[in-house]
């Protein structure tokens, strides 16, 4: 099958250049207009797709070729932009950095070549006069993605818009939009980026509406969809949840959200559908209960040193879960998840189902793993290889023996399998290993 949808890429020399700001400002500018947009993030980031989400008006996904295999790449963005006039995909980092010793693998510049996507550099000109023409130049003829035109960030005023313009022409490349220095769309950021959606609701939906007046006003918006119609029609099936096998007894399983627990794929979700399950919702800063009948429960990462005090104060849900595990039914967790299965964060009571502690560190744990399974569990096998993704500023200290998780080159093995729980802090986009969802839930329905 074929998909047509209009599409680019915003990338940007390095991080910090501006293209959360520029991709979330023409999702919200372009929705304004009426075109139906659809919302997409190189690689494994959390925070970024829910701007574009709250922007577009639906789901905002993740692009990954490391997590889910290049081979995904074009399926995953036929699902998501399906319906869609218009995708805008979010670069990671800056153009060229892929995964550290894998060239370019993973990287913006390839996800942007699998979809046959042109490339709108965004470049923070803040200190930068002519010399943006030699980099503009640089980024356009290194490597074999299609370089389409720019947007200045942070232009400091008329006579500086000028020099830039002048230096971009110098080299033939189009200038699509500038956009001045504006502290109102500034987002609030902490130890792991910017602060999620989910955790500033009506903020958020002021700063991205303030992108959006920004990106219309400085950004030539007829010419940015103009270039996204070059993409020629992608040669892609379109992924579909149905590639997980059901299990008809229909258990429900619990999936924690709210602001401590916000970082998830939306694929999970549609994964754990398709397989049978009846999926409910808990926050653990509000509910006292886990759903009726709750037979599973999936709990993804987060912030919860953000809240422990609030984590602690709701013993019901703790006691809750704790039942739940008890009975062996299966839990899976990741990162944040893990750290509320622990006896403490910070010493402030947690679930206790894992005979360990969790304390945070001054030390950021980054970067993927390719990992085995080296206890069977209800997510995989054991023996089962898998890649994923560590991020946290965590460390957690076992109290008493539990059969290790994973194991990946360099580590000592990591995380818990006990009963039916499996606690790690390792990062899965089950778009790339839709098996798990099936196992989870047939455990569920067995439980």
């Amino acid at each position: 099958m074929v998909t047509d949808v209009a599409r680019l890429v915003v990338a940007a020399p390095a991080s910090g250049h501006g293209k959360t700001t520029v991709a979330t400002g023409l999702l919200a500018a372009f929705a304004t207009r009426g075109t139906r947009v659809a919302g997409f993030k190189v690689g494994p980031d959390y925070i970024d797709p829910g701007y574009h989400a709250l922007a577009a008006g639906r789901p905002g996904r993740n692009l990954d070729p490391v997590l889910v295999g290049e081979e995904r790449i074009g399926p995953l963005f036929a699902h998501g932009a399906a319906g869609a006039d218009l995708a805008v995909v979010e670069g990671v980092m800056g153009l060229y950095d892929g995964r550290v010793g894998a060239g370019d693998f993973g990287s913006t510049a390839h996800v942007a070549a699998l979809l046959a996507a042109p490339v709108v550099l965004v470049v923070d000109a803040s200190a930068q006069g002519r010399s943006v023409a030699a980099l503009v130049h640089g980024f356009r003829s290194f490597g074999g993605v299609r370089l389409a035109g720019v947007v200045l960030n942070r232009v400091g005023s008329d006579r500086h818009e000028a020099l830039l313009r002048d230096a971009c022409e110098e080299v033939g490349t189009p200038v699509l939009g500038v956009l001045r220095r504006h502290p109102a769309v500034a987002a609030p950021s902490r130890h792991l980026g910017l602060v999620p959606v989910v955790e500033r609701s009506a903020a958020a939906a002021s700063s991205v509406a303030a992108l959006a007046d920004l990106v219309a006003a400085g950004v030539d918006l007829d010419a940015v969809l103009a270039v996204a119609r070059t993409a020629p029609p992608l040669a892609a099936t379109a992924w579909s949840p149905s590639c997980v096998d059901p299990v008809p007894a229909g258990p429900v399983v619990a999936v924690a959200g709210g602001p401590a627990f916000s970082f998830g794929y939306t694929e999970t979700v549609e994964l754990l559908r398709a397989a049978g399950a009846q999926v409910s919702t808990v926050d653990p800063l509000r509910d006292e209960a886990l759903p009726d009948g709750t037979r599973a429960l999936v709990v993804g990462g987060g912030f919860p040193e953000v809240y422990a005090d609030r984590l602690a104060a709701n013993a019901p849900l703790r006691a809750a879960v704790a039942a739940l595990a008890a009975r062996g039914a299966p839990i899976s967790a990741e990162c944040a998840g893990l750290l509320w299965l622990c006896r403490t964060l910070d010493g402030a009571e947690m679930c206790g189902v894992l005979d360990a502690d969790a304390t945070m560190t001054g030390r950021l744990t980054l970067g993927y793993r390719d990992a085995v399974a080296l206890t069977g569990s209800s997510v995989t096998p054991a023996g089962t290889r898998v890649t994923g993704h560590e991020f946290h500023r965590t460390a957690v200290t076992p109290r008493a023996g539990a059969a290790p998780a994973w194991a990946w080159r360099g580590a000592d093995p990591e995380g818990f399998v006990s009963g039916g729980v499996h606690a790690s802090y390792l990062h899965l986009h089950w778009a790339g290993h839709p098996e798990i969802a099936h196992r989870l839930v047939a455990a569920a329905a067995a439980a």
